[in-house]
C-alpha cells in the first residue's frame, strides 16, 4: 500500500532529523492539496554542519530501509537542502532561509500532523 510506504518513510526521516537535533520540525500532509508528494517535512539547523549532518542522517536511515532519493539539491551550500523521495519531500533549512522562504505559509492548506500520526 502506497500510503503506508510514505508514512513509513516520513517516520524514518522524522526520527533521523530528531536524532540530529532538528529545530522546529514540521510535518505536513499535503496529499489532499498536491500531487507532488504525500508529505512535506520541514526542519531547521543552526549551521551548515548541522544542516548537512541532518541530510546525511536522513539519507543513511532511509537508504538502510531501501529508499533512495530521486534528487537531492542544495547540499554544498546547505542553506536549503531539498531531498525528494517522491512520496515525501524533505526540506532542511538554515534558520535564516527558513524564515525567508516560509514554506509553512505557502503550504498552509496542508494538514500539520504529529509524529504519532505516522504510526503504521
Amino acid at each position: 500500500m502506497v500510503e503506508n510506504n510514505s508514512k513509513k518513510m516520513a517516520k524514518i526521516a522524522v526520527d533521523a532529523l530528531e536524532e540530529k537535533k532538528a529545530k522546529d520540525l514540521k510535518l505536513l500532509d499535503i496529499s489532499d492539496v498536491s500531487v507532488l508528494a504525500d508529505y512535506f517535512i520541514i526542519a531547521s539547523g543552526s549551521n551548515r554542519n548541522q544542516v548537512q549532518a541532518m541530510a546525511d542522517e536522513v539519507e543513511e536511515k532511509l537508504g538502510k530501509a531501501g529508499f533512495t532519493p530521486k534528487q537531492v539539491e542544495g547540499y554544498q551550500t546547505a542553506n536549503w537542502i531539498l531531498m525528494d523521495y517522491q512520496d515525501i519531500i524533505i526540506h532542511i533549512f538554515d534558520e535564516e532561509n527558513r524564515l525567508f522562504y516560509d514554506l509553512e505559509r505557502i503550504w498552509r492548506d496542508g494538514n500539520l500532523i504529529e509524529k504519532i500520526d505516522l504510526e503504521v
